[in-house]
């Protein structure tokens, strides 16, 4: 009797270490199996604590394992779908009619999600969320990662500052977090959460929040309330914008769940994980990433869109997004890497009648950076001093698609002219300026993205476009022999920007024939050439 209480004993203890050892086994990321629905609650709250420890900066070293029956990401997003379609309403069959003939379009949003779908997925997952919102990128942005709006809406999840500051998202000269695909994720994710919560659960109201704002839709359901209306979300008195967005998702919803009825291919994209995040410590010339990685500039940048400049921001955050097929040639290069390698520096001397931000400008940097790195309290300087500037080590154009060069680019194309740059100087303002290039004040602050009300400093730089039909006038030297030339006569209350626009030539023209400076004044008689023609050619 007391051998067989000894051996049931023991067993006891084995079955209990069995246990225990299972459990361990089952709650790792690494090894467990693929949960079954019943389980999926269980294991959701498990990572959502262990991934809530993550520091930000830290190394995110894998992501939560999707189901791996399927091998196209889009079709377990299919598996999924948990929103009603709503295939009756009007709105949504007009979006649906539009996706089923634009496949070509499709597949470019597939090209630009490959790299974060599944990192969007694996967050959704965890939080329990509908993996409908995975298709809420390509309505916002198409998946775009330097999407921005008119009104100022950046990033895959179109964050404007105010509400990307709400939810946490950097945002300074070298960093904008609401393009930063973890921060921007994990702020949406956030929102998104908190509108369904206000909401009641009711996606649909929590959406058009999303687009419209929360205060909108509440004062639009209110308003029905009170007039003994539906308060559905195809009821209320919303934006236009915001009564075409949900049916967008919608349709969206619909020709997944549904893609052989459309005849609609969803590009695959693999069910594996695409990025690490990893900790590079401190700030960092992406050139230099560039070449430890073996990434190409696009592709940097294109994993790391936050990052406006050259580099990454000296403040933080210090982590990059590199492929996972390259972290680990890239943490061994990174980890013999010197100081003087991340950053190339250089020393300025500061010239009588320079200003910080002029130097700031110049050297692409900004102002505090200049302050933190040389220690100084205010922006006051002293010529004759030296200044410690980081400078890019590559020229600017190297740098794909910092904001300068993407900026430029997209004028560029969009534009068949001429560019000038333009110095600000005291007293400037945008309607004068408008006035003196015979522009727009809207067209300037698109080109220089800055709101109407912007307040110009001096030394400050905006970028004017001129149209090519009137800079081929002034494509003359004035050596040119055969150069025949009208004149003008100036008039009192005369202004430059009116005799230009009497004689339908571009005030730049009229500066460089007569070879005077915008802040001169004209003087009644003064005579003005207004007209340069080949006469021999």
């Amino acid at each position: 009797m007391h051998i067989m209480r000894r051996i049931i004993f023991c067993l006891l203890i084995l079955l209990t270490s069995a246990c225990k050892l299972s459990s361990t086994r089952f709650d790792s990321a690494e090894t467990a199996p693929i949960p079954d629905k019943s389980q999926t609650s269980t294991l959701i709250t498990k990572n959502i604590v262990v991934n809530s420890k993550v520091k930000v900066d830290k190394e995110i070293k894998s992501q939560t394992p999707n189901n791996n029956k399927h091998s196209n990401l889009w079709f377990l997003i299919k598996d999924d779908l948990q929103f009603d379609s709503n295939i009756n309403q009007r709105s949504v069959k007009e979006m649906i009619e539009w996706f089923s003939r634009h496949q070509k379009y499709l597949d470019r949003v597939a090209d630009r999600a490959e790299p974060y779908l599944f990192y969007i997925i694996s967050k959704l997952k965890e939080r329990s969320m509908p993996l409908d919102l995975a298709l809420l990128p390509i309505v916002e942005s198409a998946y775009k990662p330097f999407a921005y709006s008119p009104s100022h809406a950046s990033g895959i999840w179109q964050f404007i500052p105010a509400t990307g500051k709400r939810f946490g998202m950097k945002q300074n000269w070298w960093y904008d977090g609401r393009r930063d695909i973890v921060a921007s994720t994990d702020g949406a994710l956030d929102y998104l959460q908190y509108l369904n919560k206000r909401f009641n659960g009711n996606w649909f109201h929590a959406l058009a929040a999303y687009n419209a704002g929360e205060g909108n839709v509440e004062k639009a359901i209110k308003k029905n309330k009170k007039a003994g209306k539906k308060t559905d979300f195809w009821s209320l008195p919303l934006p236009r914008e915001t009564r075409s967005y949900v049916p967008n998702l919608l349709a969206l919803t619909e020709i997944l769940r549904n893609n052989v009825k459309y005849n609609i291919n969803f590009k695959k994209i693999q069910n594996k994980q695409y990025f690490e995040k990893v900790n590079v410590g401190s700030q960092i010339d992406l050139s230099t990433v560039s070449e430890l990685s073996g990434l190409s500039m696009d592709e940097v940048y294109t994993l790391n869109p936050a990052f406006n400049r050259w580099a990454t921001d000296p403040k933080g955050p210090h982590h990059l997004l590199i492929p996972l097929s390259k972290v680990n040639e890239f943490k061994q290069k990174l980890a013999v890497l010197s100081e003087s390698e991340r950053i190339t520096w250089k020393q300025h001397k500061i010239h009588k009648g320079e200003s910080l931000s002029h130097i700031a400008l110049r050297h692409h940097t900004d102002v505090t950076t200049l302050k933190n790195i040389n220690q100084l309290k205010n922006s006051r300087i002293r010529a004759g001093h030296f200044l410690l500037i980081p400078t890019a080590k590559e020229n600017s154009k190297f740098y794909t698609l910092s904001e300068d060069v993407r900026k430029f680019n997209n004028l560029k194309s969009n534009i068949d002219g001429k560019h000038y740059i333009y110095n600000v100087k005291h007293g400037d303002n945008l309607w004068e300026i408008s006035r003196r290039y015979d522009v727009k004040v809207s067209q300037l602050t698109q080109w220089n993205d800055i709101p109407k009300k912007h307040l110009l400093k001096p030394g400050q730089k905006l970028i004017v476009w001129i149209k090519q039909h009137r800079n081929k006038r002034s494509q003359i030297k004035d050596t040119t022999k055969n150069n025949a030339s009208d004149t003008y006569i100036v008039k009192q209350g005369d202004s430059l920007w009116l005799i230009a626009r009497k004689h339908d030539i571009h005030i730049i023209d009229l500066l460089n024939w007569n070879k005077i400076k915008r802040e001169k004044h004209l003087q009644p008689g003064q005579s003005l050439i207004v007209r340069q023609t080949i006469t021999g050619a």
